[in-house]
């Protein structure tokens, strides 16, 4: 039986026609009829799962006894909940229809200008409202930063041990990560002399995180400053993560990078709102580029978010306005924990503390011959102590554990320093 639709020679009318032309009517027999699964992008496919999602698993469905209960050590999030009086506010936000809709695609004009003012008065420069973007957190940030700048095909240097949701992501676009490895003894900081050996023709761009994670590392001012200048040289772009920059000392500027009048040629700057005020849920960040790169991370933007979660970016602005004292109080209660961590693991005899900082310690394991993935494995199920092995950070890693020590109260810090001396002792 054939098809009697009227259709140009060389077109094909589609499944019904091929189905009534088939001389067996069984599904069985009929490809077109068959259950298929639709094949994955590869790039995609090949890219490990969240390490959070893996680490959490190791626990789930587990119950701990009062004297043993579960230290959580694997993800970054604030150990308070946002400020009272914002919740406050958000809730009477609520009840305006305003504030239900879409918002310009790179965010509210009066955050983008206060974003820009915060950022001008820390690092002491002059950064406006046109050279920021507001982002559905920092992660986006990046997503839409290596989007704009970068192709299949091209590499991105990426110090290790590194984030992994910047390797993975990179990897599902089909860019090269080059691993950049820090020397030892440099308390986990890399070195830009080792970073311009591996620039390349395909290199568009360097990627730093300070304070780092997962190590914690600071870097410091002298060294951000020579990735700068190397790829200023190079003609690459310096990617620089800066979403944990509030937990730095009071006072103190990490680099005057912005003070060079030709930033815009090469830093591209990002951010998170979610440490700084505890807004981890509301997905809202930030991305400082120049004009033109602005201009296609605009255009990413619209595609994948139409614009910023609208109430996400109202807690973000009622920060700026009204809670940075708040949040310093905090920063300088988790500097306190970190203090506290840090100087139990130097006198630790087994556990060798490499770098510690903002929300991280980043920790050398005992137990040589052993996968970091074993040794964290064996903790959450011997300990009851949940940390993200350093495996999960890159080659190479495999002697190392990191321990995100902010959501921990400072009454369990002992108990974490006991436990690790504990175990497999």
């Amino acid at each position: 039986m054939l098809c009697t639709r009227r259709r140009p020679s060389n077109a094909f009318c589609g499944w019904e026609c091929r189905r009534r032309s088939s001389p067996v009517a069984s599904p069985l027999l009929d490809p077109f009829s068959m259950n298929r699964t639709p094949i994955p992008n590869p790039w995609l496919a090949a890219v490990e799962p969240s390490p959070i999602g893996e680490t959490k698993r190791w626990v789930l469905g587990r119950s701990f006894p009062a004297d043993r209960p579960l230290i959580d050590l694997s993800q970054a999030v604030p150990g308070y909940p946002p400020a009272m009086e914002l919740r406050k506010h958000l809730g009477e936000l609520l009840l305006d229809p305003a504030v239900h809709g879409y918002t310009p695609i790179l965010g509210l004009p009066v955050l983008r200008e206060a974003y820009a003012a915060h950022l001008s008065d820390f690092y002491g420069a002059s950064v406006t409202a046109g050279e920021v973007g507001i982002t559905s957190g920092c992660n986006q940030a990046f997503c839409l930063a290596l989007l704009s700048l970068a192709k299949a095909g091209d590499q991105v240097i990426l110090p290790r041990p590194h984030y992994f949701n910047h390797d993975m992501w990179m990897r599902m676009q089909g860019v090269e990560p080059v691993s950049l490895d820090f020397r030892p003894g440099s308390g986990a900081v890399p070195n830009a002399e080792d970073a311009a050996r591996l620039i390349g023709p395909r290199t568009r761009a360097i990627i730093l995180i300070s304070p780092n994670n997962p190590t914690g590392a600071v870097y410091p001012r002298a060294t951000i400053h020579a990735f700068y200048k190397l790829a200023k040289q190079r003609g690459i772009a310096l990617i620089l993560d800066e979403t944990y920059k509030d937990f730095l000392p009071p006072g103190e500027r990490p680099h005057d990078l912005f003070a060079d009048p030709e930033w815009h040629g090469t830093l591209v700057h990002l951010y998170s709102f979610s440490k700084v005020f505890a807004l981890t849920g509301y997905r809202v960040g930030g991305v400082t580029a120049g004009s033109s790169l602005m201009a296609e991370i605009e255009k990413a933007m619209d595609c994948v978010s139409i614009c910023p979660p609208r109430l996400g970016q109202e807690a973000a602005l009622y920060g700026l306005r009204n809670l940075l004292p708040w949040a310093r109080r905090n920063t300088e209660g988790l500097k306190a924990r970190a203090d506290m961590l840090g100087n139990g693991l130097t006198r630790s005899n087994r556990w060798r503390l490499v770098s510690i900082g903002a929300y991280f310690a980043y920790v050398e394991h005992p137990f040589a011959g052993q996968r970091s993935t074993d040794v964290s494995k064996r903790l959450a199920d011997e300990e009851n102590l949940l940390t993200i092995p350093g495996d999960m950070f890159g080659a190479g890693q495999e002697r190392f554990v990191r321990l995100a020590f902010a959501n921990v109260a400072d009454d369990k810090i002992p108990a974490v320093l006991e436990r690790l001396e504990r175990f497999g002792a």
